[in-house]
């Protein structure tokens, strides 16, 4: 990398897909698979809940793997909550020690309190030459 500082929001995905928590794990599927990502957000219920996510990894151990129905199980009850988000000012550097010590792999861009983007591990490391 040259001497200038590469901000988490210069890297990351704008296009931010969502789900309600009360829908089910069958519908949250097929949005992931649709818009080829691993991950969703789930939405606020109001202003002071906290945000929600989850995840194809979720879907395997939670749904898939004990055999349950995906029709029969709604959102909510399988999604990380709370959720680690990433300041949108934050050093790519920075971001990936976060994402590397807490153990997660993609994680929600926040600015000023509002979900501005996403962003992945691989995408900050392999995407911007920190190796």
């Amino acid at each position: 990398m040259s001497g200038s500082i590469v901000r988490v929001r210069d890297v990351m995905k704008k296009e931010i897909l969502s789900i309600d928590g009360m829908a089910s794990v069958t519908k949250a599927a097929q949005m992931m698979r649709e818009a080829r990502v691993s991950e969703l957000l789930v939405t606020r219920r109001h202003d002071d809940d906290a945000w929600g996510m989850i995840t194809v990894t979720d879907l395997v151990k939670q749904v898939i793997v004990p055999g349950l129905e995906g029709e029969e199980v709604s959102v909510y009850e399988i999604m990380t909550k709370p959720i680690i988000t990433v300041p949108a000012n934050m050093d790519i550097r920075y971001a990936v020690r976060l994402m590397n010590r807490t153990k997660i792999r993609s994680a929600p861009v926040e600015d000023m309190g509002e979900v501005v983007g996403v962003v992945t591990l691989s995408s900050l490391v392999l995407d911007n030459n920190l190796l």
